[in-house]
């Protein structure tokens, strides 16, 4: 591991001074991400900022009856609190779905989101990758790509977002909050991941230097009644192959309301868009939740060891809106 020096920030703004003046310098937060990277020589920060003392570890509610999540609130805590699990009982599932307990209790809400893949190429710094060293190939698409991407993928990168956490939030519209040197800011979640494009070295579109300050869930009363499932190839401790958060509202068997988004299966958490259009106004019963799953599923791309993704995506829509709208006519 490269020597690196070590700061313990006190406040939000001398924190991104500190990362203004060193660009090569990295927050830290759990470090449940950033610490194994530096390990295998992926990450190489000439210091690491420590935030998480900072004042930024409560959970409030918004004045339009959301919620707001500091960016140092940690995992176990996000998923204990009583708000939380009664408002967006999904973002508790996918939070206790996506590590152990003491992972949890470190993991950190805004390192969460900025987690990077898990790829066995991008982890590997003896082999060629364009998101670690932009134009050196992207092995996986020729080689192990069982557990890549199927939906907005690009012939410079195929791997996947490892969140259970971002899933959920992309699925309700959170809003992501930062502070820089020039002044606060904020971007929708659902902008917050740039598209693979050419540059799949280019994560997200936050201003350089940036600290992520808090999360901001709107109001959403269909998200109360609302569900996370993740497919993994053991019980626990592993990441997703495939995963969903949805929610759904139902009057008089047509669906008024529908929340989808999508794990495991591109760069960033997918909002399910196309299927939620179709959803909306249709029929609540499990054609239309298949119609719904296909529009969607139409522009995956998948290779040739990665398709068994679109039946799985395709069968989880349909299993998780069935299960909440048999509970709602309960």
């Amino acid at each position: 591991m490269r020597e690196f020096g070590y700061q313990r920030a006190s406040d939000v703004a001398g924190a991104v001074a500190l990362l203004g003046a060193d660009p090569d310098a990295r927050f830290l937060g759990g470090g449940t991400n950033l610490v194994d990277l530096m390990k295998t020589g992926v990450e190489r920060p000439s210091r690491l900022v420590d935030v998480r003392e900072l004042p930024l570890d409560r959970i409030e509610s918004t004045q339009d009856g959301g919620l707001r999540i500091g960016a140092t609130v940690t995992n176990s805590d996000l998923a204990a609190h009583a708000e939380v699990r009664r408002r967006y009982p999904a973002l508790v599932q996918a939070v206790l779905a996506g590590a152990s307990g003491q992972l949890r209790n470190m993991a950190t809400v805004g390192g969460n989101l900025l987690q990077r893949t898990r790829c066995g190429y991008f982890g590997d710094v003896t082999k060629p990758c364009n998101k670690r060293v932009p134009g050196s190939g992207c092995p996986a698409i020729e080689g192990d790509h069982r557990n890549h991407a199927i939906l907005g993928a690009s012939r410079h990168c195929v791997a996947v977002h490892p969140s259970d956490m971002g899933v959920a939030l992309t699925a309700f519209d959170a809003v992501i909050s930062y502070e820089t040197t020039e002044g606060s800011g904020e971007l929708p979640l659902c902008d917050f991941y740039l598209p693979v494009g050419d540059t799949p070295h280019l994560e997200t579109a936050l201003p350089p230097g940036a600290l992520i300050t808090g999360v901001t869930l709107p109001s959403a009363p269909v998200a109360a009644r609302s569900r996370y499932r993740k497919v993994r190839e053991r019980a626990s401790y592993a990441f997703a192959i495939g995963s969903i958060a949805a929610a759904l509202d139902v009057r008089d068997g047509v669906v008024s309301d529908v929340r989808l988004a999508f794990g495991a299966v591109a760069s960033r958490p997918w909002r399910a868009r196309a299927a939620e259009r179709a959803l909306t106004g249709a029929r609540a019963d499990g054609e239309s939740f298949a119609a719904a799953a296909d529009a969607e599923l139409a522009a995956a791309e998948p290779l040739i060891h990665n398709g068994y993704k679109v039946t799985l995506m395709r069968n989880l829509v349909v299993a998780v809106l069935s299960e909440l709208l048999e509970e709602a006519s309960r």
